[in-house]
């Protein structure tokens, strides 16, 4: 099953693995440890964030470790960029017919 970035930031804690990861990079152990859940659904996790380009393993010596790649989410960003254009235009629109608005009044 091909996987994308839209899929790979729906759920929770996969976003939290993202945030996680953005500061430093971890090996598996290091990611598992920070979550609540089961070390092979954290694993699970980290295969669907690594199909979708969102997380980069790295093998150092005996250990994998993870490494955030914000570049696949510049997809998110343009996509929501387009709604964000909509809404400003709608806002703008709405000012200036308040704006109007205010100078009818006597």
């Amino acid at each position: 099953m091909r996987r994308d970035v839209f899929q790979a930031i729906a759920d929770p804690t996969r976003r939290e693995i993202i945030s996680l990861l953005a500061s430093q990079q971890l090996n598996l152990n290091a990611v598992a440890d920070k979550f609540d859940i089961s070390r092979p659904a954290i694993s699970k996790h980290i295969r669907i964030l690594t199909e979708c380009g969102l997380v980069v393993m790295k093998q150092h010596g005996r250990e994998r470790f993870c490494q955030a790649n914000f570049k696949k989410l510049k997809l998110v960003e343009d996509w929501a960029a387009q709604y964000r254009n909509f809404w400003n235009d709608k806002l703008d629109a709405l000012e200036s017919f308040l704006d109007e608005e205010k100078t009818k009044q006597p």
